[in-house]
């Protein structure tokens, strides 16, 4: 199968719930459609999204939300093709940002120009592992 994967990043314009929740459903009935399995990572500040599906279908939705509004500051983290899909079961996984991801003055301080792809990928992993944050050293 023509399995493939994109992580990106983008910082929300204007958030409120009403905004998410309208993202959420137009990414589950669009991924529906497209096969398109992944997970989305948001708060105020941020947006993170693993998309997974076939290589056409996820370059349209990567491409879409580049074109949507309610995104500024969108970097593909990720793009590449996969043998297997890590959120086979999920529409849009929606997770609110633990406190372990970044906090808002390492976003404000570039944590996302610096964040490798393994380290982005190791994000999704923990949440799909159900693994909650690093113990503080």
């Amino acid at each position: 199968m023509d399995l493939f994967r994109a992580i990106y990043t983008s910082r929300p314009f204007g958030f409120d719930n009403g905004i998410l929740s309208t993202i959420l459903m137009d990414a589950r009935r669009a991924n529906l459609r497209d096969g398109i399995t992944g997970a989305l990572i948001c708060r105020a500040d941020i947006y993170l999204q693993w998309l997974e599906g076939p290589e056409a279908q996820v370059r349209k939705a990567v491409a879409r939300i580049e074109g949507d509004d309610r995104h500024v500051e969108m970097k593909v983290h990720v793009a590449e093709r996969v043998s297997e899909r890590a959120f086979g079961e999920w529409a849009m996984l929606h997770d609110p940002a633990a406190t372990w991801l970044w906090s808002r003055s390492e976003i404000a301080d570039g944590a996302l120009d610096r964040a490798t792809p393994e380290e982005i990928t190791e994000i999704f992993a923990r949440l799909r592992d159900g693994i909650g944050a690093p113990d503080a050293d």
